[in-house]
C-alpha cells in the first residue's frame, strides 16, 4: 500500500526544519561563545585602563607631593638665612682708637649687613659712669674697651652680662673674670713715652723713679687721670708699688711726680699734640697706642719700657647687662676675638692679644721680639681701692707740688 504523496511532502519538510533548526542553533551557539569572548575581552580592556588610570593618578599625585616638599624645604632654607642672617642695632661704648673702631664694624658689617652699629667714643671711667646711670634702663650694648679695675668694679655692681663664649678656654683665667662678665681682649703694657725728636732709648727716663729727678721738672705732660683708665691704672699701680697697705708711701711718690709735671691734658689729643709741639717731652702711656701712632702717623713718639718692669693692663671687653640687643652684641665678641681678626689686629694695629692659641708665626715681628715683665699687682684690691686713692689723690695732690 502505497503512502499518499502528501504524507511524504510532510516527510521531506520535517527533515529540511530539523536540519535548519540545528544548523540556527549551532550558529547561536557561536554567537553566544563569540559574546562571551567580546565581553571577556572588554573586561579585559576595562582592567588594564584602570590600571593605566592609577598610575596616572600616582602620577599627578606625586609632582603634587613634590611640589609640598620643595616649598617645605624652601621654608626651612629661608628659616635658616634668617636665623644666619641677624637684624637690628648694637650700640657700643668704646675708649678705643677710632679708625681701629671704624675699621672693625666695617668688618663686622660685612659679615653681618643687616646690623647697624653705633658707637659713642669716652674713656674706660667714663663708660663705667654710663652705665650705672643707665643700670635702671641700659641704652648701650657692649663695652669696648675697658681696664681689668673698671671691668672689675662693673661686674662687682652687676652691670655685666654672664655668659660663655666660644674662645673662653683659650684665654688664661688671670685675663678674664670667672663668671664670664667680662674678657680680656688684648695686654697693654704701660710704659715711658717720649718724644723721639728730642730723646732717644737711652737718653730718657729708664725707670719709674727717673721720673722724679728734677732734671724732668716741666717736661712730664700726663693725660687727665680721673677720666682715663688708663691714667687710674697707672697711678694706683705706683701706690701698689710703693705697698698698698700703707698707701701714704704711694702719696708721696705721686706728689713728686706732680712737682715735674707740666700739664694734665683734657684728653689723649691733646696730649699727642703738646707732645708734638714739644711742650714736653716725656709721658706716660699704652705700649699699643704709642706703636700705633709711631707707625702710623708722622707723632714723633717711641717708648722706653722701665726696667723694673711695667703694670700690665688688661684691656677687655663686655656685654651690658640686660642690654636692649643682647644677641647682637654676643655676636659682636664672638666676631672681635675670631683668630683672623686677631692676628690682623694684632699687624695693623699693634695688639698684644689674649687668646694663648692664635699661631706666632702669624703674628708681627715686634710682637715676637716682647719681653714683658710686670711686677705683682693684686688687681682686686687695687680695683677696690682705687675709687678712695684716686680721691686723694684728686683733692690733695694733684697740682699742689709747685
Amino acid at each position: 500500500m502505497s503512502h499518499p504523496p502528501s504524507f511524504c511532502c510532510t516527510c521531506n519538510s520535517f527533515s529540511k526544519f530539523q536540519s535548519s533548526t540545528f544548523i540556527m542553533n549551532r550558529r547561536f551557539c557561536d554567537l553566544k561563545k563569540k559574546h562571551w569572548l567580546f565581553g571577556l575581552l572588554f573586561a579585559f580592556v576595562l582592567l588594564v585602563l584602570a590600571a593605566c588610570n592609577g598610575n596616572d593618578s600616582k602620577d599627578e599625585t606625586n609632582p603634587s607631593e613634590e611640589g609640598t616638599t620643595s616649598t617645605e624645604t624652601t621654608t626651612t632654607e629661608e628659616e635658616a638665612t634668617t636665623e644666619e642672617s641677624p637684624s637690628g642695632k648694637l650700640v657700643i661704648y668704646t675708649g678705643r682708637d677710632e679708625g681701629l673702631v671704624q675699621g672693625v664694624i666695617e668688618r663686622f658689617n660685612e659679615k653681618y649687613p643687616d646690623i647697624e652699629v653705633e658707637y659713642l667714643t669716652m674713656g674706660a671711667q667714663q663708660i663705667l659712669e654710663r652705665l650705672r646711670a643707665e643700670k635702671a634702663n641700659p641704652q648701650g650694648d657692649f663695652w669696648w674697651g675697658g681696664t681689668q679695675s673698671a671691668l672689675i668694679v662693673g661686674a662687682n655692681e652687676d652691670l655685666l652680662h654672664s655668659w660663655e663664649p666660644s674662645f673662653a678656654n683659650a684665654i688664661n683665667n688671670e685675663h678674664k673674670d670667672a663668671e664670664g662678665r667680662w674678657f680680656g681682649e688684648m695686654l697693654l703694657p704701660e710704659v715711658i713715652m717720649i718724644n723721639s725728636d728730642v730723646l732717644t732709648k737711652e737718653t730718657g727716663p729708664q725707670d719709674w723713679d727717673d721720673l722724679l729727678d728734677p732734671k724732668w721738672k716741666d717736661q712730664i705732660l700726663i693725660r687727665g687721670v680721673l677720666a682715663s683708665g688708663t691714667m687710674r691704672t697707672i697711678y694706683s699701680s705706683m701706690i701698689v708699688r710703693q705697698g698698698a697697705d700703707t698707701p701714704e708711701k704711694g702719696y708721696d711718690w705721686l706728689m713728686k711726680l706732680d712737682a715735674n709735671t707740666k700739664e694734665y691734658t683734657q684728653d689723649p689729643n691733646q696730649l699727642y699734640l703738646k707732645l708734638t709741639r714739644q711742650e714736653g717731652t716725656v709721658s706716660l702711656w699704652n705700649l699699643q697706642d704709642i706703636l700705633l701712632k709711631k707707625h702710623t702717623t708722622d707723632y714723633p713718639f717711641d717708648y722706653i719700657y722701665p726696667k723694673s718692669g711695667a703694670p700690665i693692663l688688661v684691656d677687655g671687653v663686655a656685654v651690658v647687662n640686660n642690654a636692649p640687643n643682647l644677641k647682637n652684641a654676643e655676636l659682636f665678641t664672638e666676631f672681635l676675638f675670631e683668630q683672623g681678626l686677631v692676628t690682623e689686629l694684632a699687624n695693623e694695629y699693634y695688639q698684644i692679644p689674649t687668646r694663648t692659641d692664635i699661631d706666632l708665626n702669624a703674628m708681627p715681628d715686634w710682637y715676637k721680639e716682647l719681653n714683658l715683665t710686670t711686677f705683682d699687682i693684686d688687681w682686686e684690691v687695687m680695683s677696690a681701692q682705687e675709687a678712695e686713692w684716686m680721691e686723694y689723690w684728686d683733692t690733695n695732690i694733684k697740682g699742689r707740688a709747685k
